[in-house]
């Protein structure tokens, strides 16, 4: 007797969702835009830190005061901080200006990726999932692991002998 109750609660239950979802409208956010038009956001990866802040422009990036070109020789490092732009369709539309500090050439460019995209959210929210589904909202949390006493690295031991 009691499957019969749990059934039907479980059949009225889905209808209750399904009858709220139709009846739910779906929330569009607003972009936000300062005065000049910009939007700006932070990106992380590791210890590096990305401050970015795009506009409408012709495609330059620019990083510390120096050319993307410049500051990340490695076409590969290149290559991860434009996908954002590709994945969207929007290359060569925005100029990106940004500080990094902190990490390594490599934690930086996906910092940077970070953070461009969540610049991209806060300008034209609609590529929301286009972002997400490409996993670049989303902050890699991993981070070194500290070191342990009596070790000589976080997880290396010293070499053990029995005799």
């Amino acid at each position: 007797m009691a499957t019969k109750q749990t059934k039907a609660t479980l059949e009225d239950l889905k209808q209750e969702v399904s009858a709220s979802a139709e009846q739910a409208t779906p929330v569009v956010r607003a972009p936000k835009k300062d005065a000049l038009g910009r939007s700006q956001s932070v990106g992380k990866k590791k210890d590096a830190i990305a401050r970015v802040i795009i506009k409408m422009g012709k495609g330059n990036i620019t990083v510390n005061g120096r050319t993307l070109e410049d500051y990340f020789p490695r076409p590969v490092l290149r290559m991860i901080i434009n996908q954002p732009f590709a994945v969207t369709n929007r290359e060569g539309q925005f100029d990106v200006q940004c500080n990094v500090c902190g990490g390594g050439l490599s934690g930086q460019a996906y910092a940077l990726r970070h953070g461009i995209s969540r610049c991209l959210d806060l300008f034209e929210p609609e590529l929301h999932t286009a972002l997400k589904r490409a996993g670049f909202l989303t902050r890699d949390s991993r981070v070194v692991e500290r070191k342990k006493p009596g070790l000589s690295k976080a997880r290396k031991r010293f070499q053990f002998s029995k005799r």
